[in-house]
């Protein structure tokens, strides 16, 4: 019934195929994160590419490749967030879990990418993408955390700071 409401209004079927804003965003799937309005975008501007974690799996190095080479965008962002369920667990606790409650194994997932700290997961997608032979160094590379509470972005930069004593 609300798609029926929305086809009667709709209005965007003559936006071209590669995004306005030449932007792909890989953000966390969580429902709190509403990606255009957080970035001031529309549809149309911008491939946005959620998975739990807002990782750089196999799969989202595909959409981008895809992303850039054949629909042109040149800007790429990492958009993680603060209160995220992929802090609260390890990957071998939930393939045990899955295990126990099942009765069975499973080859896949290979891996959940759960992880303890917000920036250096943000830092280590900018990574992957900056370290694919197939990503041109030209395209920028940004990543960020959302504040669930406040609604800001706040920029991870590329490398951590050093520390005395590192």
């Amino acid at each position: 019934m609300a798609n029926e409401a929305y086809a009667r209004n709709f209005d965007l079927g003559k936006l071209p195929m590669p995004p306005a804003r030449k932007i792909a965003v890989v953000a966390c799937m969580d429902a709190r994160l509403t990606i255009e309005p957080m970035l001031g975008l529309k549809t149309g501007d911008a491939h946005i590419i959620r998975n739990a974690g807002g990782i750089v799996t196999e799969d989202a190095v595909r959409s981008l490749l895809i992303s850039h080479y054949l629909l042109g965008t040149n800007e790429f962002m990492i958009i993680d967030h603060t209160d995220c369920g992929m802090l609260t667990f390890k990957d071998e606790d939930l393939r045990s879990r899955l295990e126990r409650e099942s009765g069975t194994a499973s080859l896949s997932p290979e891996h959940f990418y759960s992880f303890a700290n917000l920036e250096e997961n943000v830092r280590r997608q900018m990574q992957k993408l900056r370290a694919h032979p197939w990503i041109p160094k030209s395209i920028v590379v940004r990543g960020f955390i959302f504040e669930v509470k406040t609604g800001r972005l706040n920029e991870v930069s590329p490398q951590r700071a050093a520390v005395a004593g590192d």
